[in-house]
């Protein structure tokens, strides 16, 4: 006998629909290939020649979806998983086989550390209006 008396065991509500696991999506896999430069903040682009990611056999519906996300907007990994209501894990192996696909490149923001100090900006403009 099981969990609900009637022979079947309910592991989720009848109104959660097909579950997925996450693996599944992934084919196993937890990592891919350049998959050590995709953090949170990652900024996911679809690349001009992608034409129709449709038309290619060796990708999931969840590759497509990416690659429709980021066609107008670059997305950031973590608005991808929020978007798609994906882990973050399978986030990033799904981009990554994207990105060896050539459908999409990885760009990163400019880390604070690299970006102009303020005070040196301040100066310029000061300069400039002296002028």
């Amino acid at each position: 006998m099981s969990a609900d008396g009637q022979g079947r065991s309910h592991w989720f509500d009848d109104e959660a629909g097909p579950v997925v696991r996450p693996y599944a999506m992934t084919r196993g896999r937890t990592t891919s290939a350049g998959q050590h430069r995709l953090d949170l903040i990652a900024v996911v682009v679809t690349e001009p020649h992608a034409d129709d990611p449709d038309a290619d056999s060796t990708l999931s519906p969840e590759h497509v979806d990416i690659v429709d996300m980021c066609r107008d907007t670059p997305q950031s990994v973590a608005e991808l998983a929020a978007g798609l209501d994906l882990p973050i894990g399978v986030v990033r192996v799904l981009v990554g086989d994207l990105v060896a696909g050539e459908f999409v490149h990885v760009t990163r923001p400019v880390p604070p550390a690299e970006l102009p100090d303020e005070s040196i900006l301040r100066d310029v403009i000061n300069g400039l209006r002296a002028l």
